[in-house]
């Protein structure tokens, strides 16, 4: 019997055959401007034609981390008043709820909802969160815990709204409490303060709820205490199991440690992912992971045919690497600094 792939799953299927057979990338060397530009001709194979936004991590980046004053807070206002996209359903008990710039997710279980992300402050979390969730029939009361991917405000800043509003439980890692109790990375008044510490958790740790468990992974770069949650999800009666990649971008300045501790997360989680069978990517920004693109072809579709956000373990993996090498291009760069 012949089975065919949808046309975007042969694309991306062809694309990592092409990345498979490309040359193996020379051995680790010490950092120049060759090993920067191979690390970059690497993540260029893996991106193929289909992770090109994911790519752009391979573009030189500040070596100063960012400071909080009228012109960021400007540009981060800018970000938040972005129309929003619709809100909706991914998969059957999977449902986006965020911005056009920072994601949100409701997991929905018959015991309560998990939601990945708060968005940036309280007036978000009202509008796109508990508003959003109203117009897909969810019922914003029945959130019972607010997992936060890392410690910065566009993720946390609506959880103390929501917590206090519904009794949620907010879930972080024991690092970036810390962080965000001693040092917060970034403070703005648009944010508001962290929320206060509840639920820590350290890596591999489960949520569960209702049937459905998240596994928590620890992903150190974006954040030192990065999640990344790891859960199943169903459509048209199969299950897929999806990786939420918890802090994608290198916005911490010339710290190679860091750098180093991202590329390490991204090769860890390769392997999970070939273990579990990961089929499924998403991020919390959707740029990154073309969620609203593909929530607009699942709202043409009306729920019928292929998935779009099921890419198959192999882009996955791709994902990944474009990621890894990527980092390591950047830490190279930072090693060349006077």
């Amino acid at each position: 019997m012949t089975h065919r792939l949808p046309r975007g799953l042969l694309a991306a299927a062809v694309a990592t055959a092409l990345w498979g057979c490309a040359s193996t990338p020379p051995a680790a060397q010490r950092p120049s401007e060759a090993s920067i530009a191979a690390h970059v001709e690497a993540a260029t194979r893996a991106a193929g034609s289909d992770l090109g936004e994911v790519l752009t991590l391979c573009k030189p980046v500040p070596t100063a981390r960012p400071v909080q004053n009228e012109d960021s807070d400007r540009g981060l206002r800018a970000l938040i008043n972005r129309p929003p996209p619709p809100p909706g359903r991914a998969f059957d008990n999977l449902y986006f709820v965020g911005g056009d710039w920072a994601s949100a997710w409701a997991v929905d279980t018959p015991e309560g909802i998990i939601l990945i992300d708060a968005l940036n402050n309280q007036a978000e979390a009202a509008a796109l969160i508990e508003g959003g969730m109203r117009k897909l029939g969810l019922d914003p009361a029945r959130i019972r815990y607010i997992v936060v991917t890392h410690g910065h405000g566009d993720h946390y800043g609506g959880a103390p709204y929501l917590a206090q509003k519904y009794g949620a439980r907010v879930v972080m890692s024991d690092t970036d409490w810390t962080m965000m109790e001693t040092r917060l990375e970034f403070a703005t008044p648009i944010w508001g303060a962290p929320p206060k510490r509840d639920i820590s958790v350290k890596d591999g740790d489960k949520l569960t709820l209702g049937g459905t468990s998240l596994t928590l992974y620890v992903t150190p770069g974006h954040t030192w205490g990065t999640l990344s949650p790891v859960f199943d999800v169903t459509w048209q009666g199969q299950k897929h199991r999806v990786l939420l990649w918890g802090g994608t971008g290198f916005n911490f300045g010339a710290d190679i440690p860091r750098m180093e501790a991202y590329g390490n997360s991204t090769q860890r989680m390769v392997k999970v992912v070939r273990t579990e069978g990961i089929d499924v990517m998403l991020s919390n920004h959707s740029r990154v992971d073309g969620s609203q693109g593909k929530m607009a072809r699942l709202r043409q579709a009306a729920g019928t045919g292929p998935n779009p956000f099921v890419v198959g373990e192999p882009t996955v993996e791709r994902t990944l690497t474009v990621m890894n090498e990527c980092s390591l291009a950047q830490r190279d760069r930072f090693a060349l600094l006077p």
